[in-house]
């Protein structure tokens, strides 16, 4: 029979963590008597970051005494107490290799159901000192498990825990942990874990992920897969940057010009796909060259690809690419990358865009024409007025080739600028003009322009009905920073590292604009770019979740940590990685 030999509490607190102040509820401790467990929480107890923890779906936490032995060994450490792994519940029994997700248990006046496993995190080895602890707890397949409160009572240590009803597909807590965080995933276990009612909402969301992604057998297209297969024999990119030759330029508008570039030795370019950049190398910098990344504004057609770069006041790459470029000259380009593509479907498609932000619409735009695409196609477009219309004339030839074809310019000029007509409102979006073009709530919508358009836009669609789910955005600055439980302090602009200058590889930052050289004092590139002040993403930082991972434009690197489960080809998980040469991170 297990019982629950400990209750666990503690409340929220302020520490103190390599500069910067974490709020954290990884503090729990032993309580006398008993405790009231209510929907949320237990009397006394709470949670410091609720987006990885705490809710109704993760109310309270349990660990097994049995694994306390197991760590005191593998960790040489004899102060372990009961609550240091953030547990609520210290059982005796009820391991993580026989309890399944849906089971129910009964202890004290309490009832409870599984919901998932622990969320591996950093905070539980900040708690015990051992930073991969996070890590460990995945691959030794002991996480522990999270528990919804089905039935409110009081519970106290030496209650039993009665096993009320079994859970449905009998899927265990550390067959489910591996399933998310290993690699090695057997597809029939992902359909079982699809098939668990009681399963956490965000669990379900990444099992379903990865079961669209999953790779095809023989003869079988990949669910979810972009508009692009590819031509069978052709690469998607290559490692690193090659030289391409400048052979047009085009000017678009007063500020605006498309540059076209060539294939030294005339081989075919990688068929990128609609909506993905390149980035270029170009020499701009005081001491290193700059990188900079740009859509691509077409397909790549043969050897040939297009983009279209405005400049930018101030702006010394596209400076660089409007007053010095020439046609003739080699420029150094990394392959396509990037996330925000077309995507099939049969729903309809809205492609959304303000000044420059039309180029990787266009790209998509490009490639619906082309095939001729029989889904509705919205093309909506801001513009100041018709001489920094950007792409008009194109995109309008575009849309005649497409069978359900609606196109929409607004002007924001407050006198002259763009005709008035049935496609033409003055003004700026707001909800109820995007309403009023009927718009399908079930569109998929492609976004792109300044961050403020972009954050305006989405509320605007939110409200004239459209689903979240579907609305993509793109871009190009740095992303927004991803740091679990850490107070959040004033914006600092990106910069170089303090202190004396590392004598390593230099590692690039393209989004931020900032090239450093390594030191090993850093730890991770993860930690450099701490340094830097460059908003970074991270959960478990030891290399477990996959929230860190980013683009590698050029180089190589090694891990301190090696993964568990190896991120996707041309991207590195920057928590738990060293440069080894010269490194350009998209980031």
């Amino acid at each position: 029979m297990a019982t629950l030999l400990s209750v666990n509490v503690g409340l929220p607190q302020d520490v103190a963590r390599q500069g910067r102040t974490v709020h954290t509820g990884i503090w729990k401790a032993p309580v006398r008597g008993p405790r009231m467990v209510r929907r949320l929480n237990i009397d006394g107890d709470g949670q410091g970051d609720l987006a990885g923890h705490g809710g109704e779906m993760r109310a309270v936490l349990v660990y097994q005494v049995q694994s306390y032995p197991y760590w005191q060994e593998h960790l040489g450490r004899d102060d372990l107490t009961f609550g240091i792994f953030g547990e609520n519940f210290t059982v005796d029994g009820l391991s993580d290799d026989e309890v399944c997700i849906g089971d129910r248990y009964r202890i004290g006046e309490a009832e409870f159901e599984v919901t998932q496993p622990r969320v591996t995190c950093y905070r539980v080895g900040m708690r015990l000192g051992e930073p991969a602890l996070a890590s460990l707890l995945v691959a030794h397949h002991r996480p522990g498990f999270y528990l919804r409160v089905i039935t409110e009572g009081r519970v106290q240590a030496g209650d039993e825990i009665i096993l009320t009803r079994e859970g449905p597909q009998r899927l265990s807590v550390a067959d489910t942990d591996a399933l998310l965080c290993l690699p090695g995933r057997d597809p029939a276990k992902l359909r079982r874990a699809l098939a668990i009612p009681a399963l956490s909402p965000g669990w379900q969301e990444s099992f379903r992920e990865l079961a669209a992604a999953r790779s095809p057998g023989p003869g079988e297209d990949r669910p979810g897969d972009h508009t692009d297969t590819g031509t069978p024999g052709r690469d998607r990119g290559w490692r690193g940057f090659k030289p391409l030759r400048v052979t047009r330029i085009v000017p678009e508008t007063p500020v605006v010009s498309s540059i076209h570039l060539t294939t030294v030795d005339g081989t075919p370019l990688p068929e990128a796909r609609p909506g993905q950049y390149i980035s270029l190398r170009l020499p701009v910098g005081d001491t290193v060259p700059a990188v900079r990344s740009y859509s691509l504004s077409a397909e790549p057609a043969g050897d040939t690809c297009r983009i279209s770069v405005k400049h930018e006041p101030g702006g010394k790459a596209s400076g660089y690419l409007h007053t010095r470029l020439r046609v003739g000259d080699l420029v150094d380009v990394a392959g396509p990358r990037g996330t925000f593509v077309l995507a099939a479907g049969v729903r309809p498609v809205v492609l959304l865009s303000a000044g420059i932000g039309a180029t990787p619409v266009l790209a998509m735009l490009h490639r619906l024409a082309r095939t001729r695409d029989p889904r509705p196609v919205w093309w909506i477009h801001t513009a100041h007025d018709r001489a920094h219309h950007v792409f008009a004339e194109e995109a309008h030839a575009l849309l005649a080739r497409l069978p359900d074809a609606h196109e929409h310019t607004f002007c924001t000029a407050p006198a002259a600028g763009l005709p008035d007509g049935p496609r033409t409102t003055r003004g700026r979006p707001t909800a109820q003009s995007l309403a009023a073009l009927g718009l399908p709530a079930d569109a998929d919508v492609y976004l792109c322009g300044p961050a403020a358009f972009m954050d305006d836009i989405t509320g605007c669609l939110r409200e004239a009905g459209l689903d979240p789910e579907h609305i993509r955005t793109e871009q190009f600055s740095a992303l927004p920073a991803v740091n679990p439980g850490v107070t959040a302090t004033a914006a600092v602009r990106p910069h170089p590292p303090p202190g004396p200058p590392g004598t390593g590889p230099r590692i690039t930052f393209a989004r931020s604009g900032i090239t450093a050289s390594w030191s090993p004092a850093c730890a991770s590139l993860l930690g450099l770019a701490e340094a830097c002040d460059i908003p970074t993403r991270w959960s478990c930082r030891t290399g477990v979740c996959h929230t860190c991972a980013t683009h590698l434009v050029a180089g190589d690197v090694t891990y301190t940590i090696p993964p568990l489960d190896p991120p996707e080809a041309g991207t590195v998980l920057v928590c738990c990685s060293a440069p080894t040469t010269d490194v350009v991170l998209d980031l």
